[in-house]
């Protein structure tokens, strides 16, 4: 698949799309507490869409592979699992970390983004996890500069987390975005800098660090969750970045 550059208008659709799942996102984290029934989250957010004029972007979506269609708004991850979840009648608990994956479609533009949620208190482990995945990403985000390469995207994830202990998860990958959910180029949390294709204007990224406090082999579940093999906790993070002549622009926040 060729990869699809996108104009000024393109872009300027894209903020507005970005904008409606910044808010979506911080409408969904402030109603993450201990007892909080998962499938309330993803009616919230089906909720908001529709005042938004906006399409959930995930809901009947069917990635290549996949065996059935994504049945809700958003993705649900609790703990061990990674991306994917699918939002149940799981009540969440002190402790537990969530993360809240979603994509918009406005006026057929679409954006992803996800957060990771701290539900109550968290254990200090699980809190550094959260803290390095999000610094992580920033720093991802900071390396797609213009005339820069593909590969230091990956590579300032693997700097941030030496030292750490944590490993950027195996077989799960940021994307292309823009003009449909997913598309080329494929955008890993690992890689050399310097190497991978350059980094032109008008090029718009899923850049989404998923992060293991174990192993970073991962298993896919009968429901098509994935989770850490070796049941670590995992956390992600994720905005959809436009590279232009001004530095790596957010469109999602």
């Amino acid at each position: 698949m060729k990869t699809k550059l996108k104009s000024e208008g393109d872009i300027k659709l894209l903020r507005a799309s970005g904008r409606v799942l910044a808010e979506l996102l911080a409408l969904l984290k402030k109603k993450v507490k201990p007892g909080v029934v998962l499938s309330e989250l993803d009616s919230a957010a089906r909720e908001y869409l529709k005042k938004a004029g906006a399409r959930p972007a995930f809901l009947r979506y069917q990635p290549e592979g996949a065996l059935k269609p994504f049945p809700a708004a958003i993705c649900t991850s609790v703990n061990e699992q990674i991306v994917h979840g699918i939002p149940s009648a799981y009540k969440l608990v002190e402790g537990d970390i969530l993360k809240i994956d979603a994509g918009v479609d406005y006026k057929g533009y679409f954006t992803d983004a996800a957060i990771t949620v701290p539900v109550g208190r968290i254990s200090k482990r699980a809190e550094h996890l959260v803290r390095v995945t999000s610094q992580a990403l920033q720093n991802a985000i900071r390396a797609a500069k213009l005339g820069g390469h593909l590969g230091d995207i990956g590579a300032a994830v693997t700097r941030t987390l030496r030292g750490s202990g944590f490993r950027a998860v195996r077989g799960l990958t940021g994307h292309g975005v823009g003009f449909a959910l997913h598309e080329d180029p494929t955008v890993f949390n690992y890689g050399t800098k310097g190497e991978g294709m350059v980094l032109r204007p008008g090029l718009v990224l899923a850049i989404e660090p998923m992060i293991s406090a174990g192993s970073p082999e991962i298993d896919e579940q009968p429901d098509g969750s994935y989770t850490t093999r070796d049941g670590s906790l995992a956390a992600h993070f994720e905005h959809t970045v436009a590279i232009t002549e001004r530095g790596p622009e957010i469109l999602t926040r």
